[in-house]
């Protein structure tokens, strides 16, 4: 494990802010891509004064919120087509319906979450949410995952173990936050 976290530091240290923004795009679209070992690794860097600690947080948020936004583009031109074969004209306007009245909310807690945080854009490209909501929302997600990471790299970036511990802790408190933010959402829409 050492010796891949030494590679990604590197290669990420080599290919400097566009590295990270490449690498997060590939994170935020389809392609299943951890964004721990992208930011951890940044947040090390600019701990060690190899990167600028702001750049990296840019850098990383606007990656996520191009690889959201290729998503979101591809369930526009290929998504309905597609949808239409395996489901019903029924059910995707009741996915339009529940994003037209929720997509903000589904948006920005779908990316907080593991695994739901790289496809929450193909519904809402399917629904052909509100653009600015879309990026409003999805940035909002995104850089709060994302100071995260770099946060945990900055400060404890080369004690892996620590790293796993506190990640797991935080994915299962962020997981709680976001069940308790729906719980609210809904209890206040009903």
């Amino acid at each position: 494990m050492e010796q891949i976290i030494t590679y990604l530091v590197d290669t990420i240290g080599s290919l400097g802010y566009i590295g990270i923004f490449l690498l997060m795009f590939l994170e935020s679209s389809f392609f299943p891509f951890p964004s721990e070992v992208v930011m951890i690794p940044a947040g090390y860097l600019a701990f060690k004064e190899e990167m600028n600690l702001i750049l990296v947080l840019l850098f990383g948020i606007g990656g996520s919120l191009a690889g959201a936004w290729f998503n979101y583009l591809l369930a526009i031109k290929f998504g309905r087509k597609f949808l239409l074969k395996i489901t019903s004209q029924e059910k995707i306007e009741k996915l339009d319906k529940f994003f037209e009245k929720h997509g903000h909310i589904s948006t920005f807690t779908g990316r907080l979450i593991p695994g739901i945080r790289q496809y929450i854009s193909f519904p809402a490209g399917l629904a052909k949410m509100d653009k600015m909501k879309f990026s409003i929302y999805t940035t909002l997600g995104a850089g709060i995952w994302v100071i995260i990471l770099t946060i945990l790299g900055y400060f404890i970036g080369e004690n892996q173990e620590i790293i796993h511990k506190y990640l797991k802790e935080i994915t299962i408190f962020t997981l709680i936050l976001v069940s308790i933010m729906i719980f609210f959402y809904i209890r206040k829409n009903r």
